[in-house]
């Protein structure tokens, strides 16, 4: 039987790479209100760990879900559990769950997070992105350690979007332009006098910042994975959703055939089968004996012109919303009908996060 963990702090955890981390509120109100979730795809006889049992129960009644078996901290030493499957494993994770008397045969080694930190790096996605580059794609990426180096990667490109190598959606991106200097008392810094304070301040916590070009974004969209650790990655189908401001606000539910027709207004569906299958085979090789578990792969859209796929925003080695969205879409649409549709979104009303779903 397998104990299933919603942590959404996750992102922020591998961040900081400590045992000690404490989660900002909304991260610990967002735990405590949606840890429910994996009952979507848990088993029947499985067991999800939740910050309070009566409040889950309350969540799933109107739900298509299998698995209402909840517990909370108190009692996870003495379940019969033989893996544990959270939405993704961080070294805070592990000490939280060590100090609940979790066995430490169930839990990664420290050389298997401190893999999982440094896959999430989004060097990895820069390392990736070339690898996947054919005709019709497009992207770039570059890894700097240095003001100097970003300074000048954001005048060549003109509008740039710096990322933190680890961060959460929405979170550690800033979009900024060219046509300053640093030194100029004229100009505000990177258009923005709170940007090189951020910018010094991550290459001092986090080695380097990664700098690409803005591009004129017409769709988000992703892929979802599972590695078996072994060499082998499994397809698990399109996650479409949508962002305001970097984060993400939902996802589409829907067949895989509707989905596809969705993106073929933009893309080859084959360049999309080419991708997939181009990940599948160099990723094997990459998360080999060092990554077990879901990961989501963020893409989208551009237009230079024409429509371009940028085939590696991001990589997500945890569990994404894009498998929520998979999971519901079997529950709410078991017949698979191409025409049914609808939106998945998280929203915040009344003090508490909730999952809506409505007819498209």
């Amino acid at each position: 039987m397998t104990l299933h963990i919603f942590n959404p702090d996750h992102d922020l955890a591998l961040a900081s790479g400590l045992e000690n981390f404490t989660a900002p509120h909304a991260g610990r109100q967002l735990r405590h209100d949606l840890g429910w979730l994996p009952a979507l795809w848990a088993d029947e006889n499985d067991y999800i760990l939740v910050d309070d049992v009566a409040t889950a129960l309350k969540r799933v009644r109107h739900r298509p879900v299998c698995c209402h078996r909840f517990v909370s901290y108190q009692q996870v030493a003495s379940l019969p559990v033989t893996r544990i499957e959270p939405w993704g494993w961080n070294a805070a994770l592990c000490a939280q769950l060590c100090r609940y008397g979790i066995a430490n045969g169930l839990l990664p080694t420290d050389e298997t997070v401190q893999n999982i930190r440094q896959l999430s790096h989004r060097r990895t996605a820069a390392q990736l992105l070339p690898l996947l580059q054919t005709d019709g794609t497009t992207g770039e990426a570059t890894e700097c350690t240095t003001m100097e180096e970003i300074e000048t990667l954001v005048n060549k490109y003109g509008k740039a979007v710096l990322k933190a190598p680890w961060s959460s959606s929405g979170r550690g991106v800033r979009f900024v332009s060219s046509g300053f200097s640093r030194t100029s008392e004229a100009t505000e810094p990177f258009g923005d006098k709170n940007v090189e304070g951020w910018l010094r301040n991550t290459l001092q916590r986090q080695g380097s910042v990664m700098v690409e070009p803005q591009y004129t974004k017409v769709k988000d969209f992703g892929m979802e994975f599972y590695s078996d650790g072994e060499g082998n990655i499994s397809y698990l189908g399109l996650s479409l959703f949508h962002t305001s401001n970097g984060a993400y606000t939902g996802n589409v539910i829907a067949t895989e055939q509707a989905k596809l027709e969705m993106l073929s207004r933009y893309l080859p569906i084959t360049l999309l089968d080419q991708t997939q299958e181009r990940i599948c085979q160099i990723l094997g090789d990459v998360f080999k004996n060092k990554y077990q578990g879901p990961f989501g792969i963020d893409m989208m859209v551009v237009k230079n012109g024409q429509y371009f796929l940028h085939p590696c925003v991001e990589i997500n080695l945890r569990r994404t919303m894009g498998h929520v969205a998979l999971a519901l879409g079997k529950a709410c649409n078991p017949t698979a009908d191409d025409d049914i549709r609808y939106v998945m979104r998280i929203n915040y009303f009344k003090n508490n996060y909730k999952l809506q779903i409505k007819r498209q």
